[in-house]
């Protein structure tokens, strides 16, 4: 790129007094005029460049703090429609608060979204829905309860952040229709009805489709108990909840569990934690539920998040350990990583894998990222909001900001 002068020589500053004003604004500096282009937002993003080669080009840097770190103007096309949308890290987030005093009950915590923008290092909140979707009827705690959350189902697919099920200050479930936020257009809208209402239900996604098995309604219902429902986000056309072959035993609705997507299969335990569990696998393309392999199960010891639905890992919630599946082998192998670093992953809730990178929320509050592609794996933690605690994390395109400047 050319690096333009400035000249601010007397002749060019002050105008000759028999020039007209044509003249005089004709002879203004070249900083003058280039700051009312770049008002007028004229100026070229690449100089010499027409803007839609210069997008092309700049859309090859893989990098875009560093975009970000050279203009304004570029800092805006990062941001627009034209430029391919980075990862982001959204996350679901309640209020923080300790343990309640002797003779008084736990207050529920209104939930709220946030996105963490890498090019800036920031948690922004996301866009609030439309008062016609009920996001606030959703709790997290219940003063009924002392020391359990009450399940929030949602989870990340086609590119999209979707709220499905969760329960309400009646016990019920919180919502009828899957609530879905677009990063790229920032907007939420309202999915179909799902078939079956429910709560502390399994849920998932495989190939920009997203499942909801098992769980309960407002009261227990062995028809409910075995049901699994799908809805394809990848149809432009809309669609509606497609019910499918029932699950074959009750033993899946005791707590929120993720259906993680896996080759093609979902992949379902009934226990959470580091407790005896059984396991089953549903294959989406011949729509038929099998047994889970004993030596899967036996690695489920904490969250468990597929790699781009090709490469299962589990983080263990007692140890810290990280360990990858060898279908071949059908064994769990622990993944090496930088010292002290099991510490830091102990009590592990919940994980989500993306680009080589799996995040990963503790019990403890902390949101800790985990690049398993280098040898030993490198740990570092998110610093999060003051005052909120993190629930479930999410990898998404970032979010639109025509407004940014």
């Amino acid at each position: 790129m050319k690096k333009i002068k400035h000249e601010n020589t007397e002749r060019e500053a002050k105008p000759k007094r028999s020039g007209s004003m044509a003249t005089a604004a004709a002879k203004s500096t070249p900083a003058k005029r280039r700051r009312r282009i770049d008002d007028g937002k004229q100026i070229a993003l690449i100089d010499g460049l027409p803007d839609h080669i210069s997008e092309l080009c700049l859309s090859l840097v893989r990098r875009p703090s560093l975009l970000a770190a050279v203009c304004t103007r570029w800092r805006r096309l990062i941001y627009s429609p034209e430029f391919p949308p980075f990862s982001s890290l959204y996350a679901l987030f309640v209020a923080s608060s300790s343990a309640p005093a002797p003779g008084f009950r736990r207050a529920n915590s209104a939930i709220r979204f946030m996105c963490f923008d890498p090019v800036s290092s920031k948690w922004d909140p996301l866009p609030p829905p439309p008062p016609e979707l009920p996001l606030n009827r959703i709790i997290y705690r219940h003063p009924s309860y002392i020391s359990f959350n009450l399940p929030i189902q949602c989870v990340s697919a086609a590119g999209k952040l979707v709220i499905i099920a969760g329960s309400n200050q009646e016990l019920s479930p919180a919502i009828s229709h899957p609530l879905i936020f677009d990063p790229i257009s920032s907007t939420w809208t309202s999915g179909p009805p799902v078939g079956s209402p429910r709560r502390w239900c399994a849920t998932g996604a495989c190939g920009g489709v997203i499942y909801i098995a098992s769980g309960m309604s407002s009261q227990f219902s062995p028809t409910v108990a075995k049901s699994i429902e799908k809805l394809d986000l990848t149809d432009h056309n809309g669609g509606n909840w497609e019910k499918l072959r029932e699950m074959r035993d009750l033993r899946f609705s005791r707590e929120d569990i993720e259906a993680v997507g896996w080759r093609r299969k979902l992949l379902m335990v009934n226990v959470k934690g580091d407790a005896v569990k059984e396991g089953v696998v549903y294959d989406v393309v011949n729509d038929d539920w099998e047994a889970m392999p004993e030596e899967m199960v036996a690695g489920w010891r904490g969250p468990v998040a597929a790699m781009e639905e090709e490469t299962l890992y589990s983080v263990d919630e007692k140890k810290g350990t990280v360990r990858v599946y060898d279908e071949e082998k059908r064994e769990w192998r622990d993944v090496t990583v930088v010292e002290g670093g099991e510490k830091l992953l102990k009590g592990a809730q919940q994980v989500t894998a993306v680009a080589g990178k799996l995040c990963v929320v503790t019990v403890g509050g902390r949101i800790v990222m985990v690049d398993v592609m280098a040898e030993p794996a490198r740990i570092w933690t998110v610093e999060k909001p003051q005052e909120l605690e993190p629930v479930s994390v999410y990898v998404l395109p970032r979010m639109s900001r025509p407004d940014f400047s």
